[in-house]
């Protein structure tokens, strides 16, 4: 019987949601099922995503498998990371201090204040007339 040793993580960031699986393996990181490469294009998002992995050091250890849906590039990218982090945890749980103390645990709660009626924006108001 094959070892079918996996690991799960939970990320979400503004709209996004990310489900992240490690799998022992060589590093391979395919996100929606394409490569990252062709996923993300900026070096910044693909940096963001590798390092709770370099933090641990775990870089060439882990194939993982994302899937992550709502929202634009970056909010993924910050839903990947903290998939990643979570998953990490549950692969030791002596990686959950070094994570934390990083800040990689803490989920940004921050999402887009919603348009109010009667008005242009979230907080823009129309020009106040006295007369």
């Amino acid at each position: 019987m094959a070892n079918t040793t996996q690991y799960y993580g939970t990320g979400r960031r503004k709209t996004s949601v990310a489900r992240v699986f490690l799998r022992p393996g060589s590093g391979k990181i395919t996100v929606n099922k394409r490569d990252i490469d062709i996923y993300f294009e900026r070096e910044s998002t693909k940096l963001v995503l590798r390092y709770p992995l370099e933090l641990t050091g775990d870089l060439s250890s882990f194939d993982i498998i994302v899937n992550v849906s709502g929202g634009g590039k970056s909010g993924q990218a910050g839903a990947i990371r903290l998939g990643i982090s979570r998953a990490l945890c549950e692969v030791n749980p002596n990686n959950r201090s070094l994570l934390k103390g990083a800040g990689l645990l803490t989920r940004d709660a921050r999402k887009v204040e919603r348009k109010k009626y009667g008005q242009p924006g979230a907080r823009k108001r129309f020009q106040f007339s006295k007369r």
